[in-house]
């Protein structure tokens, strides 16, 4: 007897499990622990098969010290010390393998924040005060040497697979507003080597992630996406290992992914010393954000790994740490069930009796998800007209959605449905209603791609919108999954409507509010599902894996 598919997938998904678990190849039981030493100012933090240590120089600088395969708990480490670079043109600062450094002194690597006070000072400079442990996780407190900038550098290490996740906290106590211009997660630092290569992945729409290896050299590397979504051109994630290492389950291999989804930056920049500097966080291209007193600003989590088991062995440690600790429902995310999307079968030509006859056929194939894709609001005939106006379309379905739900329940599929919230149509109800509402600069062209425009989600009138229409059709209707498109990528990024010292925070503002759209969605209608679509592969990110399915 042949077994249904959703048994199949199921065994077919425990084998596969179990083979990767017996490949991760972890030889102690799954520990997390923090340590700290007065005497040496020593930070260590142990996770599955990896230490990582850490600690405050002399010059109140936090500095890595080791990163890589499990060290005996009798490993001592001295207090570290600045690294003095070959000449007077490479100071300490430059050459010290450092956690965490603001824009000052002579600093001329990669900051990873950089500020702008009123006064028009540029100069920061950030010393160690305080730190606080718990048993996986430590936040070291660093504050600017005069001004009252705290930045709280924050690790959490992973028990299983050793993977940690960092980011940093600024608060501004300073009683006057200042712009951040530069702000990144933090920064990894390598050993010294000469023979380091870098692993990432590149492409275009239809063609996403093709791996790319390139030697590293004494100079920068930036991989990016300035689309403000975290696009096909480039994804945030990074490998590194050493030249020599031609056997994909032998050899070191440093691993790290952003969780970001907006515009972002990873640069890789070896100093004089040839240490490696690993830097990301969201993109510094055109980028400010005005932070008020009493504000604070925290950064995206900067993920990162090490396998002594080449790259198979940091990918298999990257996706078990994806599933046991991001996905919805993790550790135990739901299978996923047989899908079928009405797409490429009647484009926008949906009403409701060719879809119920369009779902009879699906069901006939053992589909288990029946999903009515564009087309069935507003007046939405092509792709010139409706986006914006999420009422359903009376002509299509004079009855509403709730017959064809009812037949597609009755076929024993559950039902889902396409839309596209963060855009809008110029011939549409709500751009003429709001034309204020999209990304635009006054006065200037505003770009029309794909015959629409970009909704600006950092106002929070359109949060407040888009919340409200998504919240009442999964309220009204018996909807299972929602596929969330995002079909086209930012021009014009002007917020006319705030101050103009203010405007650029929509780089971060858009994104923030797009999580937390989905976080209240799901929040209130937690059997509900969602895509992130984004013309296939162009919003796939470990900021977004965790509120998608």
């Amino acid at each position: 007897m042949q077994l249904p598919p959703s048994i199949r997938r199921a065994h077919f998904i425990a084998a596969a499990l179990t083979v990767s678990c017996m490949l991760l190849t972890c030889s102690r039981p799954a520990v997390a622990s923090v340590q700290f030493t007065e005497v040496t100012k020593v930070f260590r933090l142990d996770g599955g098969d990896i230490t990582y240590v850490l600690g405050i120089n002399g010059q109140g600088q936090v500095q890595n010290i080791y990163w890589g395969e499990h060290l005996p708990a009798k490993q001592q480490f001295p207090a570290p010390q600045p690294a003095h670079g070959a000449s007077s043109f490479d100071m300490p600062v430059n050459t010290t393998p450092q956690e965490y450094t603001g824009w000052g002194g002579a600093l001329y690597v990669e900051p990873d924040l950089k500020i702008t006070f009123l006064d028009g000072n540029r100069d920061l400079v950030l010393k160690y005060v305080s730190h606080v442990l718990s048993t996986d996780q430590v936040d070291i407190l660093m504050k600017d040497i005069s001004r009252d900038v705290y930045v709280t550098l924050q690790y959490q290490i992973d028990e299983e697979t050793g993977i940690l996740r960092r980011s940093a906290k600024i608060e501004n106590r300073t009683g006057q507003s200042f712009t951040i211009e530069q702000v990144a997660s933090g920064t990894w630092n390598l050993p010294r080597g000469n023979d380091y290569q870098l692993h990432y992945v590149s492409g275009r729409w239809a063609a996403e992630w093709n791996l790319q290896v390139q030697s590293i050299h004494g100079s920068k590397t930036t991989l990016e996406s300035r689309r403000d979504t975290t696009g096909a051109q480039n994804n945030p994630w990074f490998m590194i290992d050493h030249t020599s290492s031609d056997d994909q389950e032998q050899g070191d291999v440093w691993f790290g992914a952003l969780g970001w989804s907006g515009s972002w930056q990873i640069t890789i920049e070896q100093s004089a010393l040839q240490n490696l500097r690993i830097t990301g966080g969201p993109n510094s291209f055109d980028f400010s954000y005005l932070l008020k007193s009493g504000e604070q600003f925290q950064t995206p989590y900067f993920y990162g790994g090490y396998s002594a088991h080449g790259l198979g062995g940091a990918s298999r440690l990257l996706h078990r740490y994806e599933i046991d600790n991001l996905l919805p429902h993790a550790p135990s995310p739901k299978l996923r069930p047989i899908l079928y999307n009405s797409w490429e079968a009647t484009t926008f030509n949906v009403d409701e009796a060719g879809q119920m006859a369009l779902a009879e056929k699906a069901a006939s194939l053992g589909v288990e998800r029946f999903v009515m894709d564009d087309g069935w609001f507003g007046q939405r005939k092509t792709d010139h007209a409706g986006l914006g106006d999420w009422y359903i379309n009376p002509e299509k379905f004079p009855r509403g959605l709730k017959p064809l739900i009812d037949k597609v329940h009755s076929l024993h599929m559950d039902f889902g449905l396409w839309v596209e919230p963060e855009m809008v149509n110029p011939d549409s109800d709500l751009y003429r209603k709001h034309p204020d509402w999209i990304l635009n600069f006054a006065g200037r062209p505003r770009t029309e791609g794909r015959n629409q425009f970009v909704l600006n989600l950092a106002r929070p009138d359109v949060h407040d919108y888009v919340l409200e229409w998504l919240d009442k059709l999964l309220t009204d209707n018996d909807i299972a999954f929602i596929k969330w498109d995002y079909n086209r990528n930012w021009s014009e990024p002007g917020w006319p409507a705030v101050p103009i010292e203010q405007q650029k925070n929509v780089y971060v503002d858009f994104t923030r509010n797009f999580y937390d759209i989905l976080a209240q969605l799901r929040k209130r209608h937690p059997n509900v599902e969602f895509e992130s679509c984004s013309g296939g592969g162009s919003r796939v990110d470990l900021g977004v894996i965790a509120l998608t399915d």
